[in-house]
């Protein structure tokens, strides 16, 4: 690559990365070009998708946290905190960083390296669930599945609740929480538990993707 597709390059990796945490990974195009101080061709002759400038400048970054957040949670000393811990620093990822939110949802499975993000933060998350399952502090009927809908479902709380009430999602959490406690269970549910499959394609419609 020539030395100015080199900087361009940088650059448009860095007008992504600040839009992204800002708005998202939906941000069009056209506005990271602009910020960058570079065309919309040239964004396209650098990185060709939108998935390919994802997994340029989001992947790295978005496995950091998530896997961070994951390795505390299955280090804690007891399971129910570790859980616990889990879900509030999801969900916090989630409220300061629009971007991690779009990634916890799965938007852009054609984002190959984000979505092998995407398969590593599930089997954290169902390592999680099961160690508080097995601690009997968290209800049995709870899946992994479950608690990805209800990081799904935070993300649109969050993004709705940004500019009016920020800190709303932690009394939802809260909320959720007690909820889950094996002592909350009232009897049987009322329906199946969602397969991956199933799950995903919950999440796909949250998220807005086709």
């Amino acid at each position: 690559m020539r030395a100015d597709a080199q900087r361009n390059a940088e650059k448009l990796r860095t007008a992504a990365a600040e839009l992204f945490k800002e708005r998202g990974l939906n941000v069009p195009l056209k506005e990271i070009a602009r910020r960058a101080g570079v065309s919309h061709g040239t964004l396209y002759n650098l990185f060709g998708t939108r998935e390919a400038l994802i997994d340029e400048v989001v992947t790295e970054l978005a496995a950091g946290r998530l896997g961070r957040a994951a390795e505390e949670a299955l280090s804690h000393e007891d399971a129910w905190g570790g859980f616990a811990f889990y879900v509030e620093t999801v969900c916090a990822l989630q409220n300061s960083d629009p971007a991690v939110a779009d990634v916890v949802s799965g938007r852009y499975p054609g984002a190959e390296r984000l979505m092998a993000v995407c398969d590593q933060t599930l089997d954290a998350t169902t390592r999680i669930v099961e160690r508080a399952r097995g601690a009997g502090a968290l209800r049995p009927d709870f899946t992994a599945e479950d608690l990805l809908l209800v990081f799904a479902t935070h993300a649109l709380l969050a993004r709705a609740a940004a500019d009016v009430a920020p800190d709303a999602w932690r009394r939802h959490i809260t909320f959720v929480l007690d909820g889950l406690r094996t002592e909350g269970a009232r009897g049987p549910l009322p329906a199946a538990p969602l397969t991956p499959a199933q799950a995903f394609g919950v999440m796909g419609g949250l998220a807005g993707r086709p």
